[in-house]
């Protein structure tokens, strides 16, 4: 290598060390190339949960006649919502996202639109203080409950179907039976606007209520009373009981928080992350996430483990309510500019499948594990096993069971009034060849029922061939006892005249009919007409 050449490879800042070592390098072929510094990468601002809520696109806005005060989705296939503003409810498909049915029988603002478990009624306040429910299909007004004073802001069915509740403003809380229209409880103890309300989905005795005087109440229908309070801090706008009934959730403020139930009432989570009054709040289909929604137009989304915000949605105006379908396919929020934005996301197959698990699953221990499949029907292809109930015996036929015949006369005579029951009971003992062991080794005081009811009874053309079989039996038996017994001679002796007078009246009532067939065979060429005298009573044999 010359100098000319070494020249050129180094310059002139390469000290003498360096030039040495770089040729020594070069002549044992280790060179090393040059390592380009790798920095760590920075966070990606797309997390999981950014990317699955912004799957919900092509946002819909549908201009209505005022401010979207209630949005409410059926919890049911096809998963309508109904929409409440101004002076109708619509029922939107969220599939088409076009209004399905209007409901518009109200005399002012109508309040709180909400779906019955299945689906098919809707019920729906007033600014009058009217509460009514309709009929999804027909539009039909089903029933009427009045009673409040001012606006009806909250109305809700019990998961049971059986009542309702309503809370209005003018300070009460009212649960109606949907059958007859009656007030069965109201609660009066909140001092404030009544905004926000639910019944129990795992017990329907249990209702939570929340009002303007900044305190969230939880109530028992049983006792009629307030069982506990939890003071929110601010105007409380609305309410949500987790599944199993052990916490709630509470909005009013810029705040919300989370209540345990099961520890008296205690607050586990407090949150504040709006600028603004949080007007309503719903669970995800799975119960995982709280959306709210807030006058400062955000809607956030939680993860209930943490209640840290996972995502954050901004609309055009401020938000007076939220609603999700239970497949977490359909976000439908409502304005205070009459705006209803509607978002759609493509729902996979596995997380149907994964809901339907989810919501066939029943914890056991709680009240819906312990009343699960009262209300299941059967499909058409079932098969079903007939099941006979075994009907509980009755004391008499408990003694025929064990054979003891005269426990068995003895128990049917002292408590059946019917002389129908007493005497198939005896007819029974005759079949069984039994009776003469009912009526044996009796005294006078256990065998005074048996020879009183044949006295009274004798006389009776369907029982007669009957009681008198037991007669002849009890006075074949006891003859050699009669006279020793003034209470029985007596019997004896009333049933000796009933018989004779008895007697004395088949005979007379078969000269009677001799004496009007010869009338009518003189009157009647041919003898058309014949009454027979063959209707002797077996007493005239006797």
């Amino acid at each position: 290598m010359d100098c000319f050449s070494l020249g050129k490879k180094f310059s002139k800042a390469t000290t003498f060390p360096q030039r040495f070592l770089i040729l020594v390098s070069e002549a044992m072929g280790d060179y090393q190339k040059l390592q380009v510094k790798k920095y760590a990468r920075l966070p990606s601002r797309q997390t999981n949960e950014s990317r699955f809520w912004k799957k919900f696109k092509s946002p819909i806005a549908i201009k209505e006649y005022a401010e979207v005060s209630s949005i409410n989705f059926s919890q049911v296939a096809p998963y309508e919502f109904a929409v409440t503003s101004s002076t109708r409810v619509q029922i939107y498909s969220s599939k088409t996202h076009q209004p399905k049915k209007t409901i518009s029988r109200f005399k002012d603002t109508a309040f709180s639109g909400t779906f019955r478990h299945d689906g098919k009624l809707v019920i729906a306040g007033d600014a009058t203080g009217l509460v009514q429910i309709f009929d999804v299909n027909s539009r039909a007004i089903l029933r009427q409950f009045q009673g409040h004073k001012l606006p009806v802001h909250v109305t809700k069915f019990s998961n049971d179907s059986k009542s309702v509740l309503s809370g209005s403003d003018d300070k009460t809380l009212r649960v109606w039976d949907v059958s007859t229209s009656d007030c069965l409880n109201e609660f009066t103890d909140h001092t404030d606007y009544i905004r926000a309300g639910l019944v129990s989905a795992e017990n329907p005795n249990l209702i939570v209520s929340g009002s303007y005087d900044q305190t969230v109440k939880l109530w028992d229908m049983r006792s009629n009373s307030c069982v506990m309070t939890m003071n929110h801090g601010a105007p409380v706008e609305d309410v949500l009981m987790y599944p199993g009934g052990g916490a709630i959730v509470s909005a009013g403020g810029t705040s919300i928080k989370v209540w345990d139930l099961l520890s008296g009432g205690r607050a586990m989570h407090s949150v504040s992350n709006h600028q603004k009054t949080i007007t309503s709040m719903c669970f995800d289909g799975s119960c995982s996430r709280l959306l709210t929604g807030s006058l400062d137009q955000h809607v956030k989304i939680y993860n209930v483990m943490d209640y840290k915000v996972v995502h954050s949605i901004k609309y055009p105006s401020p938000v007076m309510s939220v609603g999700i379908s239970p497949t977490d396919s359909t976000l439908a929020v409502g304005m205070a500019n009459g705006y209803l934005s509607i978002r759609q996301r493509q729902a996979k197959s596995s997380e149907v499948a994964m809901k339907k698990m989810r919501d066939d699953y029943v914890q056991g221990g709680t009240y819906k594990y312990f009343v699960r499949g009262q209300s299941h029907q059967g499909g058409e292809d079932d098969f079903r096993i007939e099941a006979k109930r075994q009907k509980r015996l009755q004391q008499y036929d408990q003694y025929l069971k064990k054979f003891q015949y005269g426990n068995a006369l003895d128990e049917v005579l002292r408590t059946h009034q019917m002389p129908i029951v007493v005497v198939s009971l005896l007819q029974e003992l005759i079949h069984r060849d039994g009776l003469k062991m009912a009526i044996a080794g009796r005294d006078d005081i256990s065998l005074e029922p048996i020879v009183r009811f044949v006295v009274k009874h004798i006389n009776q053309p369907r029982y007669v061939n009957l009681l008198i079989d037991v007669a002849n039996a009890t006075i074949d038996m006891y003859s050699p006892a009669l006279g020793q017994s003034p209470l029985i001679d007596d019997l004896i002796s009333r049933l000796r005249d009933k018989v004779k007078q008895e007697i004395k009246f088949q005979k007379d009532l078969m000269q009677t009919l001799a004496s009007m067939e010869m009338l009518f065979a003189k009157s009647a060429a041919g003898g058309n007409h014949h009454l027979s005298a063959d209707t002797a009573n077996p007493l005239v044999n006797a």
